[in-house]
């Protein structure tokens, strides 16, 4: 069931991430976190375990390693079964992923250096990144620049036959400025490129068709994609502190490729510790895209364009996501500075525009009721700083 889309989304995703493992001239603290999450929905279940250890050596030296393990499991039924998409052609299926990931950060003055590298598997999914990236504060601490660079090789197979390589290149550039006492702007910018194949080799896409033994009105075919994708995505946030150590932030990113696709995110959060020891925060996210120019639900006929596609994660949606979290600093032994428990739990609901629920059997091709999806996200992760 892997998809290049996805596994893009996960790219850019761990590029983010990991290129901010840093702030300029200051370490990482010297900590372990246990995570474990789980996601449902859409007739996908993924849950699993990730563990994180970072060490300092000596002032200028921090290294830290990343386990992340995921199972999924998906309903799939080739007309009528759990999941809308059902003209991959799949059945039910289970399937792991495991990462491990090795970073390194080097403090020089006020200029931290950073590198690591990401090496991801699946049955029939292979990816290893390496990244690298250099901050420094200057005007006395007030502003901080940063640029990053994240390469990708992925391998994608139909089960276990090899189907394409897929490589990935991302520049970041960062400017993080402080504007008063209590407000913080940060403005970034990324370019992404991606070449070689880039689509899901189980999923279909469908066409209109009059054969008489085809009982739902159409056809199938498998997904044509260029073999090119170029990406820009320039952001802002913006953080103010609260009274009672409390915290406001939001941002908007906005983000188009060669793919047609043009989208934007509006997000906002609050956090503020309450009590002695507990510190509570919401967030809430919105986002929206245009399609792909090559997508389509249904197309008129087989073979109507050069490039077709039916992912869904290319079609045009609004989505809205509602997020809660909780964390206690627990009571800590001699041998650690403080530990805490975390507790978060999001939910998420995805409204497609052009993209139709193919579960719905009694009603003629193209005339299938849009499909919703709705998904719950649970984390809980445990953090210790020695």
């Amino acid at each position: 069931m892997s998809a290049a889309p996805r596994h893009l989304s996960r790219f850019a995703a761990a590029a983010l991430a990991l290129l901010g493992t840093a702030s300029a001239g200051v370490l990482p603290d010297d900590r372990a976190d246990l995570l474990i999450h789980s996601y449902k929905g859409g007739g996908i279940e993924i849950e699993g375990p990730s563990v994180l250890v970072r060490k300092k050596f000596g002032d200028h030296v921090s290294v830290a390693y990343n386990y992340y393990e995921d199972q999924i499991t998906g309903h799939v039924d080739t007309y009528s079964g759990a999941s809308v998409d059902v003209t991959s052609g799949a059945s039910t299926y289970k399937e792991e992923r495991k990462q491990h990931s090795l970073s390194v950060d080097l403090l020089q003055g006020k200029t931290t250096w950073s590198t690591g590298y990401i090496d991801s598997n699946e049955p029939d999914y292979k990816s290893k990144t390496a990244f690298a990236t250099v901050s420094e504060d200057m005007f006395g601490d007030l502003t901080t620049v940063s640029f990053g660079v994240v390469r990708g090789w992925d391998k994608v197979y139909d089960k276990t036959t090899f189907k394409g390589d897929a490589d990935r290149r991302n520049w970041q550039l960062g400017l993080s400025q402080i504007l008063s006492r209590n407000l913080l702007l940060g403005l970034n910018f990324e370019t992404s490129e991606s070449e070689g194949f880039l689509n899901n080799p189980y999923r279909l896409v469908r066409f209109l068709s009059n054969d008489p033994t085809l009982a739902r009105g159409y056809g199938t075919q498998p997904e044509a994609y260029p073999h090119t994708r170029t990406g820009n995505a320039g952001s802002a946030q913006l953080k103010y502190h609260l009274p009672g150590r409390g915290a406001l932030d939001s941002s908007y990113r906005y983000f188009s490729d060669t793919w047609g696709i043009r989208a934007h995110t509006v997000q906002l959060g609050v956090a503020q510790p309450i009590f002695h020891n507990w510190l509570l925060d919401g967030h809430l996210r919105f986002y929206r895209q245009t399609h792909a120019n090559f997508y389509s639900d249904l197309f008129p006929y087989a073979d109507a364009q050069n490039f077709m596609a039916r992912d869904r994660e290319l079609a045009t949606f609004k989505s809205l996501t509602i997020g809660a979290g909780a964390s206690w600093q627990l009571p800590h032994p001699r041998f650690l500075q403080k530990n805490s428990v975390n507790v978060r739990l999001d939910r998420l609901r995805i409204n497609y525009q052009d993209y139709r629920d193919l579960r719905f059997t009694t009603v003629g091709a193209g005339n299938e009721p849009l499909f919703t999806l709705d998904a719950t996200v649970f984390q809980v992760f445990y953090s210790a700083w020695y």
